[in-house]
């Protein structure tokens, strides 16, 4: 018994002892953390090594990257150049007998050397006044992009698809009107017509205005352009506000633009290169196109509304009004640029017609083109009867004080076309006045805030006419059923 107790009592002593050290040990642990280990030098110099060469690969891949994306800036700017070394090879051979001197002087010069066509015709008479690089204007087709959309609008209203009473009654997720739509190039709109209208209807129209079919102008090897086969579904909604699978050409725009302002009669155009080819040739009506006349009627506001505020505005003209409409879109990853147009309003006398590629063919160029050729020709073809009457029949272009534009706009919309018209939906804006991919060469701006009549480079110093040429009579004879505008 003794011996038991004996032994609980040692082995209480034990415990307690073995107690006391765990304490001892843990209190000094807390005191005196075990430090951590640390890597060896040799390690650290590793690791260094390492995020040495990350950092040097990841840096390596930066520049690789930067030089990958100036040399192909570097390539786009030589394709430019070189496309646009070719147009002025072009123009150089251009045949001008025939041509009015004064009017391709400024032609000439409101193109620059970018790389574009311009077609500048009598739209009553059909009589071509200039045509600059006119291996582009009459041999070659571009894709029409929104300028088809003046086909999908007279179809539209000829067969009552877009009512001329209440021409929002479109769509009902898009309730915006007609001259909305055209003034701003709206492609939902236009692309709704033309399913309604159907594929066969659309080009039986393109027919009649003249598209796929030669224009019949004096001049050898004009292309005929072309119009699609068949479409179906969804794709000729598209056709209609883009103009896929179209070819047309410069010259072939001016005679479906005349059309319009003469009110119905396509004319084959015609360069007088002696007194008796314009006695011979005036006023060759190819065919009247079956649109009624208030179809051409309702087209104009939005025309107009296009270069007053609309995606044409580049081409604005403070003296006399201008209707046109703008094209911009991507072919075969090329940017294709295209404006058509007649002035003055009233009293038609000038069709211009502007297609540029390449880089030329974003920003709405070829409307600043068009429009610097309206305000240099101003003298010669706009009366103050003229004026007065444009204004009259134009109120938005009547409140406009040109003095007050600013010359680079800076609208909510920015480029109105550009935003809802290219097909692959980049955008841009609109009213730069220097190319972004070409900082030394300069495009017109915003035309409105015109200070004086400079031009970029003088090609063709002319002097310009006291007095304009003799009109044949039957020029001066309005057809019969043509819009009062």
């Amino acid at each position: 018994m003794f011996s038991i107790h004996r032994i609980v009592r040692t082995y209480s002593v034990l415990l307690l002892l073995f107690a006391l050290l765990l304490t001892q040990t843990a209190i000094g642990a807390t005191r005196h953390p075990a430090r951590k280990q640390t890597p060896s030098r040799a390690a650290r110099r590793q690791a260094s090594a390492k995020g040495t060469r990350a950092e040097r690969r990841r840096i390596e891949a930066r520049r690789r990257a930067e030089t990958a994306r100036l040399a192909a800036i570097a390539r786009q700017r030589a394709a430019e150049e070189a496309l646009r070394n070719r147009v002025q090879s072009m123009i150089a051979n251009d045949d001008t007998a025939g041509e009015d001197p004064e009017i391709r002087r400024v032609a000439v010069n409101a193109l620059g050397d970018h790389a574009g066509t311009v077609v500048v015709m009598d739209p009553k008479t059909g009589r071509i006044y200039s045509i600059v690089n006119q291996q582009w204007a009459l041999h070659e087709g571009f894709k029409p992009c929104s300028t088809i959309k003046l086909v999908t609008g007279l179809a539209g209203l000829n067969e009552k698809v877009i009512d001329p009473a209440d021409t929002t009654a479109i769509s009902d997720s898009n309730r915006v009107s007609l001259t909305s739509a055209l003034a701003h190039s709206k492609n939902e709109y236009f692309q709704t017509v033309g399913g309604r209208v159907g594929f066969d209807k659309m080009i039986s129209y393109a027919r009649q205005l003249g598209l796929g079919e030669k224009t019949g102008i004096n001049v050898r090897n004009e292309s005929q352009g072309r119009v699609p086969k068949s479409k179906s579904g969804f794709a000729v909604n598209h056709m209609s506000s883009h103009g896929d699978d179209f070819k047309v050409t410069a010259v072939q725009l001016a005679t479906l633009v005349s059309a319009m302002a003469n009110g119905g009669k396509l004319l084959a155009p015609f360069v007088a290169r002696t007194p008796q080819d314009e006695q011979k040739l005036s006023t060759r009506v190819r065919r009247l196109v079956s649109i009624d006349a208030g179809s051409f009627q309702n087209m104009i506001p939005g025309m107009v509304g296009s270069v007053s505020y609309g995606s044409g505005r580049r081409a604005f003209d403070p003296i006399e009004t201008v209707a046109g409409k703008t094209g911009t879109c991507t072919e075969h990853g090329a940017w294709v640029g295209l404006f058509t147009s007649y002035a003055p309003l009233n009293n038609p006398k000038l069709a211009v017609v502007v297609i540029a590629s390449g880089a030329d063919g974003r920003n709405h160029f070829p409307a600043a083109v068009a429009g610097r050729i309206y305000r240099d020709l101003n003298e010669r073809f706009s009366s103050p009867a003229d004026i007065a009457a444009s204004r009259a029949l134009n109120p938005q272009t009547k409140r406009i004080d040109a003095k007050a534009l600013p010359t680079e706009e800076k609208a909510a919309a920015s480029d109105d076309e550009e935003k809802d018209d290219v097909e692959d939906d980049s955008s841009a804006t609109a009213d730069n006045i220097t190319e972004k991919t070409s900082p030394t060469r300069t495009i017109w701006g915003d035309a409105r805030n015109q200070p004086d009549n400079r031009v970029r480079r003088t090609i063709m110093p002319i002097s310009s006419r006291s007095t304009p040429p003799s009109v044949p009579a039957a020029s001066r004879t309005r057809a019969a059923g043509s819009p009062r505008q």
